[in-house]
């Protein structure tokens, strides 16, 4: 078996960057998914949500996530996805960022341990920002310390 080499972002949106991101996209496809309440992506998928975020989730294995209808894709989703945020493993990130350039995502967003230097320049290029290795919830709680999580649970990684 051939592990992955573990790569650093060439290129990461700035502090102000994603204060804006988190501030003006608030459609959020969270790919990969879970519906367990132990898994960073329901924690933070929830948090989300908590803040008025609009949360899609898109994961074939699930009805529904959250209390909202659950995708096997982000081209079966039917309406406009601001964000995608992946909790998948970088080696699954091209394809979802091929979708993510064909529904006219505004942002992929890469969770802890999620880093995809070739996806993420094909993403620049189609004019979509790129966050990459860092969690949603994390960066909000940094960012907008008003509001923050007060469960004392932090992400980890990606869930695959």
């Amino acid at each position: 078996m051939i592990e992955s080499i573990c790569e650093f972002p060439a290129h990461n949106s700035t502090n102000e960057e994603i204060k804006e991101i988190l501030s003006n996209y608030k459609v959020v496809a969270v790919v990969g998914i879970s519906n367990k309440p132990d898994r960073d992506s329901f924690r933070v998928a929830s948090f989300l949500k908590e803040r008025g975020y609009k949360i899609v989730p898109v994961n074939p294995n699930y009805d529904t996530v959250l209390g909202e209808k659950c995708y096997p894709n982000l081209s079966s989703i039917p309406f406009t996805v601001e964000s995608v945020d992946i909790f998948r493993k970088p080696d699954a990130v091209p394809p979802i960022a091929d979708e993510a350039i064909k529904i006219g995502a505004k942002v992929v967003w890469m969770q802890i341990g999620v880093v995809n230097n070739e996806a993420a320049e094909k993403l620049i290029k189609n004019g979509i920002k790129v966050v990459m290795n860092k969690c949603m919830m994390i960066e909000y709680n940094n960012l907008f310390p008003d509001f923050p999580d007060t469960t004392g649970q932090f992400c980890e990684a990606y869930e695959d």
